[in-house]
């Protein structure tokens, strides 16, 4: 299945929990936190400029490798797999 992303959207894909410490201690999945960093899968049109009605181009683009806040978006399962959906306001950052 493929999912576009409408107007200022962007579908990111989550980075992998760490499932140790530093340490080496074995984390069960009830202490782990979900990271807030993660893979722009697709993004939309862009915010739309209700002045010219044309829209503004992201600063961000697919495959970009990305930090977000830590309640970003909203969860969907698509073919199995994790993704979330959020704006590009709650991107904090392109990590290179």
């Amino acid at each position: 299945m493929n999912v576009k992303p409408l107007g200022d959207k962007v579908l990111v894909k989550r980075a992998e929990a760490a499932d140790r410490t530093e340490s080496g201690i074995y984390l069960p999945e009830s202490a782990k936190d979900k990271p807030r960093e993660g893979k722009v899968m697709a993004t939309g049109a862009g915010l739309l400029n209700k002045d010219t009605g044309k829209y503004m181009p992201f600063s961000i683009k697919k495959g970009d490798n990305i930090l977000f806040s830590s309640y970003a978006g909203t969860e969907v399962k698509i073919d199995g797999t994790e993704y979330l959906i959020m704006t590009e306001d709650d991107i904090l950052g392109i990590i290179d």
